[in-house]
């Protein structure tokens, strides 16, 4: 008897065992349309990244109003380097000094200035060492930047690059003829002016420049006259650049609305191939993934994600009307029930513990709302104004209601979402 027991027992053992390996066999098998690496032993594993994981092959899980990364918090942006700024302010006084730009190793800065030469809104860019001493002009007489805050270093510090337009007195052409081999009487440069950078092309309207560390090699990267491009974003590994760009009327149209200049995204190489990542306009500034193999981009409720380092780039499409309405509905439903409790609950003197009268208390401030598109859309529901990318599966969003004034830029609703994505689950045959 005890023999029989233990046969039967062996067989329920073996059988666990064969189901064990059974199912260990099939999870091999579900994969999210990634390459697969060979191990040693010939089995197959499961991508070590994200990098391998075509855009068209994740999937996500949405989670709404989630608190933020302190890194999201712009800080000092406008705290300008010391040493530099004591230049302006002795030797420079004349020239209003816009921003800084450190280099990555911190050896170096950019300064980002106007003069009275310049255009509004224009400015020219000079390269100091971090102890303040001047270097070099950047840009040529005949070229001023655009657009101040897409100054930018490559991550590794070896480039920069940033958004300039011919000078608007300048008779340059996209093809500058070689300056004469002498002049009889040569310009005198200025206090801040080093010796005379040999012209590039220029274009009516804003294209991407570049140049390496040092200032010299400058070029444009871009040459599409007609289109503004008015943001750049490096990769970290320095392979591209994400950009938006527009048509002019495009741009003067959003500028007279008071809303956010919007652009088509796109992707350009250092060699100046560009790709067209979507043909839809779109005010939400692109972001790199941390490993730059892909870009988001965001358009009012739909997240979109690129392929940047594939030889057959994929795209996917992230819709997230119907549950950031859903979310909407809940964040306003919890917020009037939290002043109804508020108004509900008396205000106790911490002394005897009756109610503390304000016979003059001001009422609060609040900001303006964007107006609802119907009575049943809530107040909270507002389009995706901002993308951060910090981890591989992480992509963080901003929504809110954005206008922009003539001397102020007015703000509401501002919430944070997280999209965490992976590789689809899928069985290879």
């Amino acid at each position: 008897m005890e023999e029989r027991t233990t046969r039967v027992d062996a067989k329920r053992f073996a059988c666990r065992i064969a189901a064990i390996l059974a199912y260990s066999t099939l999870s091999l098998l579900l994969l999210g349309g990634c390459t697969l690496e060979p191990e040693e032993n010939g089995r197959r594993a499961l991508p070590k990244s994200l990098r391998d994981v075509p855009a068209d092959k994740l999937a996500y899980r949405f989670t709404p109003d989630v608190e933020p990364l302190p890194e999201f918090e712009v800080t000092n942006a406008d705290e300008k380097h010391a040493a530099v700024q004591a230049d302006f302010v002795t030797r420079r006084a004349e020239e209003a000094l816009l921003r800084t730009v450190v280099s990555p190793d911190g050896q170096r800065v950019l300064a980002v200035y106007a003069t009275h030469e310049t255009p509004e809104g224009a400015f020219r860019i000079d390269l100091y060492s971090s102890d303040g001493s001047f270097l070099r002009n950047i840009l040529p007489l005949d070229l001023v930047g655009a657009f101040p805050q897409s100054v930018a270093w490559s991550p590794d510090g070896q480039a920069i690059a940033f958004i300039g337009k011919r000078h608007p007195t300048s008779q340059t052409t996209e093809t500058p003829q070689p300056p004469p081999l002498a002049s009889p009487s040569p310009p005198e440069p200025s206090a801040s002016v080093a010796p005379l950078i040999p012209s590039v092309p220029t274009f009516s309207t804003e294209q991407i420049y570049v140049c390496d560390r040092d200032g010299f090699a400058l070029r444009p990267l871009t040459a599409r006259d007609g289109l503004i491009y008015f943001h750049l974003a490096w990769a970290l590994d320095g392979h591209a650049i994400a950009a938006l760009a527009c048509k002019e009327f495009e741009f003067d149209a959003r500028m007279a609305e008071g809303r956010p200049t919007a652009g088509r995204p796109r992707l350009i190489t250092l060699d100046g191939q560009e790709r067209l990542l979507d043909d839809r306009p779109t005010d939400v500034l692109p972001v790199w993934s941390p490993d730059s193999s892909k870009v988001a981009a965001a358009f009012d409720t739909e997240v979109m994600i690129y392929d940047a380092a594939s030889p057959n780039p994929t795209q996917a499409s992230i819709p997230l009307h119907d549950p950031l309405l859903e979310a909407s509905a809940r964040y306003d439903a919890e917020r009037l029930q939290a002043s109804q409790n508020e108004q509900a609950s008396p205000q106790l003197s911490p002394s005897n513990g009756t109610q503390a009268s304000k016979p003059n208390a001001a009422p609060a401030r609040t900001s303006p709302s964007p107006e609802p598109s119907s009575a049943e859309t809530p107040l909270s529901f507002n389009p995706i104004i901002r993308l951060e990318w910090p981890q591989p599966d992480k992509i963080y969003l901003q929504t809110g209601f954005v206008r922009i004034y003539a001397n102020e830029t007015v703000t509401s609703y501002l919430r944070w979402h997280l999209l965490e994505i992976h590789s689809q689950i899928m069985i290879l045959k």
